[in-house]
C-alpha cells in the first residue's frame, strides 16, 4: 500500500461520519492523484482553475472535483463544466456569473459563501454586513443553476488554538442562524467547509462538514 493510501486510511479513521474528506491535490501530480483515488478517495479539491481542468481531462470521470480557491468571474465559464461544487464564492457578482453559466451548460452547481473569519486581512470573504446584506434578497438565494449549501471560512494561520477554535465557531454560529432563518426550508443548506492539515480537529470540535486536507495525505507541496 503506498504512503497516500496509508495516510488516507489514518485520516478517515478519525473523522466522524457526518464529516467528508476534500482531499486537496493543488501542485501535485496526476499519478498522486490516482493513487488517492485507489485508495478509495473521491472527493478532490483545487486552488487553481487551470489546473483543476487540466487533471479532471485525465483522471476518472465519477471524481467530483471542488475549487476551493479564490475564483475570478472572467474564468466561470471554463470551470463550470468539470466542477461539482465551489467554495470561495466571495461576492455577488461572482454569484452571479456562476449563475449565468451553468444556465447556459445546463447544469446546477453546488455553491458556498465564504466569510471572513480570520485575522488577516489577506484572505477573501463577506463580513458579516455584506452577507446580510446579499441574502435580504429572496431573488439572490433563488438564482437558476446554483444552489447554495453553505458556508466557507479559513482560520488565522496562528499557533494560539483558542483564536483558531473562537473563529470557526463564530462561522458555526453563523451557519446555524442562517439555516434556522433564511435556508430553513432548504436541506441542501448543509455544509459547513473549514479545517485544513494544521487545524482541522479545532474545526472538526466546532462543526465542520467539510475539511480541506492536503499536506497530512500527499506531503509537502512541490
Amino acid at each position: 500500500m503506498s504512503v497516500i493510501a496509508d495516510n488516507l486510511r489514518d485520516i478517515k479513521q478519525k473523522l466522524p461520519e457526518q464529516v467528508r474528506l476534500v482531499a486537496v491535490s493543488k501542485t501535485k501530480p496526476v499519478s498522486a492523484v490516482l493513487e488517492a483515488y485507489q485508495a478509495g478517495q473521491r472527493i478532490f479539491g483545487e486552488n487553481r482553475v487551470q489546473e483543476l481542468i487540466a487533471k479532471a481531462k485525465q483522471l476518472p470521470e465519477d471524481i467530483e472535483w471542488h475549487l476551493i480557491g479564490h475564483l475570478q468571474t472572467n474564468k466561470v465559464k471554463q470551470i463550470i463544466p468539470y466542477v461539482t461544487m465551489i467554495h470561495s464564492v466571495d461576492s455577488l457578482k461572482l454569484l452571479r456569473e456562476i449563475s449565468r453559466q451553468a444556465v447556459r451548460m445546463n447544469r446546477t452547481i453546488d455553491l458556498l459563501l465564504q466569510v471572513h473569519i480570520a485575522m488577516e486581512e489577506t484572505k477573501f470573504g463577506f463580513n458579516s454586513d455584506e452577507l446580510d446584506q446579499l441574502l435580504a434578497d429572496p431573488l439572490i438565494i433563488s438564482q437558476p443553476g446554483i444552489r447554495i449549501c453553505g458556508l466557507m471560512g479559513m482560520a488565522t494561520f496562528t499557533d494560539d488554538q483558542n483564536q483558531v477554535s473562537k473563529e470557526f465557531r463564530s462561522l458555526y454560529r453563523l451557519f446555524l442562524q442562517l439555516k434556522s432563518d433564511i435556508f430553513k426550508d432548504s436541506d441542501y443548506f448543509s455544509e459547513l467547509s473549514m479545517g485544513m492539515s494544521g487545524d482541522y480537529e479545532l474545526a472538526i470540535e466546532e462543526g465542520s462538514t467539510l475539511v480541506r486536507l492536503g499536506t497530512i495525505i500527499f506531503g509537502t507541496r512541490n
